[in-house]
């Protein structure tokens, strides 16, 4: 039966159930299924041991707040958890049936491309669903399949419906896009050779959602060839990939005949979180807006598209036990049509700050750090930084000449308030922080970025600091940062198998000058450098965590990914030397190699009858 008839009988079948009982009206409701080997399943209580090979599957199934029921995932998903459960079961194109049946599984997720699990379990009487999306339609029938497995039901149409209104706002403002200017886009699937999406591909389908026209080739498939004659016809005029390393990408495109697209000669090629592109799943909204910014960038920054009005939508105030500070909260404001998150901290009187975005300054009644969406990343190099900014503070009826604030693309929601004390001393370490894409090793790295900030502190005290106070805690706050980031083994995203990263490259500081007894040292040495870097610290680790799910007792195979190295992926059978491309210290080098090969015996082991 083909996968999109199966998915209509599941549909079908839940609908039934559905008009029966609800399946989140506090009754335990039976769900009809149909497996991967076309047999009726009738399910009555939530599966408790889940196996997903499909990493979109996995989000979902965390969106819907059943996620201690995974007991094995691939590693490219990111499942935090302070047990070391769900085991890692393989990669998504190579998982280990051995290890997928130590999970003791009482039901596996997988896609069509798991045909040896499949065949595994074909005999077992474990529900073995195929879960593969082909459109943005399939994502809503997913989550309300799970819903209903999981007697989650109401949560999944929650998540249908901000995923439905994401879409309702993109179509809105692509619909000001005449036709005339629509774009052609293509989704580029290697870096190696020419494959893209199949016409029936959910990234062709988001394509479309961001107002893009996709070719159309007659091929169906989740990667398939695309011939230079077609490259030729229809001739994008932009394309996107996924993936940190975009060099190989643009010189896989300087092939003869290739380069002469359109895309190509205008320098239109875009990079984008892999965990977007290639997964049907809860943020297919946050992707669609993503691309239709980047395609239309000019359209989306004028003012005169808005769709809804700039305002202030709420605040949750925040806690700081400082004398001077009149209040603190963190505010979500739309601008643009997208949604923007505020850090604001106001004080009583003027104070003296100083900044690594600005400078010193004087007479500053408020401090803050801001939130731009991915959407507006584009939006915001294309106004330039003072007119950005200017935007920002219109918004939050804040003016530039009392207010210092820094800029971030970290989410405001996975802010971290850190406080250290000694006797009457106090700090505040107030940290942002995302490393996964600009991650650099400063003397050995290129430098790229000019602006803000991804990596943004904002120090408060309750003593008055001195100016030299001040310059003294943006090393204290600085070397801390980095020795989180050691300590956490950052890499480097231009060289990650042979560097740890210092630090992002767009990072930035603001020290308030604060109020109080007076103070003139804030080094090293000092109590009060002290406090700064076990306060910052503790923050930058928090705050990678939260917004990377980086921590320093992640997996192994997280580590790999983090270097490049999909060993999972690798067609391993038979002992071999391996080479790296870069420098790689010896040590690295020949425990990666043993590691590889440890692969190549057990391949071999699996293999015999």
């Amino acid at each position: 039966m083909h996968q999109r008839v199966s998915s209509i009988l599941i549909l079908s079948c839940l609908f039934i159930t559905w008009l029966i009982v609800p399946s989140w009206a506090g009754v335990a409701a039976a769900v009809t299924v149909t497996d991967v080997y076309h047999r009726p399943l009738t399910i009555t209580q939530p599966p408790r041991r889940v196996v997903s090979l499909v990493p979109g599957v996995t989000e979902m199934l965390l969106a819907l707040g059943v996620g201690d029921a995974l007991q094995g995932v691939t590693y490219y998903d990111r499942v935090p958890s302070p047990s070391g459960k769900p085991a890692v079961v393989g990669g998504f194109f190579r998982p280990l049936t051995q290890v997928i049946s130590q999970c003791q599984p009482d039901c596996i997720f997988l896609a069509d491309i798991h045909q040896e699990v499949q065949e595994r379990f074909q005999d077992s009487e474990i529900p073995v669903v195929r879960l593969q999306a082909h459109t943005v339609q399939d994502i809503f029938a997913h989550l309300r399949l799970l819903g209903a497995m999981f007697q989650q039901g109401e949560q999944a149409e929650k998540l249908c419906q901000q995923i439905q209104e994401k879409l309702e706002l993109i179509r809105k403002k692509v619909a000001r896009v005449p036709d005339s200017r629509r774009l052609r886009v293509v989704r580029l699937m290697s870096d190696r050779e020419m494959l893209v999406p199949g016409d029936d591909s959910f990234q062709n389908d988001y394509i479309r959602h961001a107002g893009g026209i996709p070719p159309s080739l007659g091929k169906r498939g989740a990667i398939v060839p695309i011939t230079l004659p077609e490259w030729q016809k229809f001739n994008p005029q932009v394309i996107f990939t996924c993936g940190r390393d975009l060099k190989k990408v643009e010189k896989l495109l300087q092939q003869p005949g290739w380069q002469d697209a359109d895309a190509v000669r205008q320098g239109r090629i875009f990079r984008f979180p892999c965990e977007l592109t290639c997964r049907a799943s809860v943020r297919a909204g946050d992707f669609v807006a993503w691309l239709a910014a980047a395609l239309y960038l000019k359209d989306f920054a004028d003012p005169k598209n808005r769709v809804r009005p700039d305002q202030v939508l709420a605040s949750d105030p925040l806690t700081l036990d400082l004398p001077y500070v009149r209040q603190a909260r963190v505010t979500r404001s739309r601008i643009l049509d997208f949604d923007h998150k505020s850090l604001i901290i106001d004080f009583k009187t003027p104070v003296a700050v100083i900044s690594t975005l600005e400078g010193p300054r004087q007479g500053i009644l408020t401090v803050g750090n801001h939130y731009t969406p991915p959407p507006c990343w584009g939006i915001a190099h294309y106004l330039g930084f003072a007119k950005d900014r200017a935007q920002v503070y219109r918004v939050l009826e804040k003016t530039g000449k009392d207010t210092s604030f820094l800029f971030t693309g970290a989410d405001m929601a996975n802010l971290s308030v850190q406080e250290s004390n000694f006797k009457d001393l106090k700090v505040y370490a107030l940290v942002t922080a995302g490393v996964e894409s600009n991650a650099l090793r400063l003397s050995q790295d290129e430098g790229r970025f000019y602006e803000p900030g991804t990596i943004n502190i904002i120090l408060l005290t309750n003593y008055q600091l001195s100016p030299r106070a001040m310059s003294r805690a943006l090393i204290a706050a600085t070397e801390a940062k980095t020795a989180a980031l050691q300590d956490l083994d950052i890499r480097s995203s231009e060289q990650p198998l042979a560097y740890q990263a210092t630090g992002t490259g767009t990072d930035n500081i603001i020290v308030v000058g604060g109020r109080g007894a007076a103070i003139d040292n804030a080094g090293g040495h000092s109590k009060m450098g002290e406090l700064i870097g076990r306060a910052v610290y503790q923050g930058v680790r928090e705050a990678v965590a939260k917004q990377n799910g980086i921590t320093s007792c992640r997996p192994l195979w997280q580590r790999l990914q983090e270097r490049r190295l999909g060993l999972y992926e690798l067609p391993v059978t038979e002992w071999q030397t391996v080479t790296f491309q870069g420098e790689l210290p010896r040590p690295v080098q020949m425990a990666c190699e043993a590691f590889i090969n440890g692969l190549a015996v057990r391949a071999q082991s699996n293999s015999k009858p």
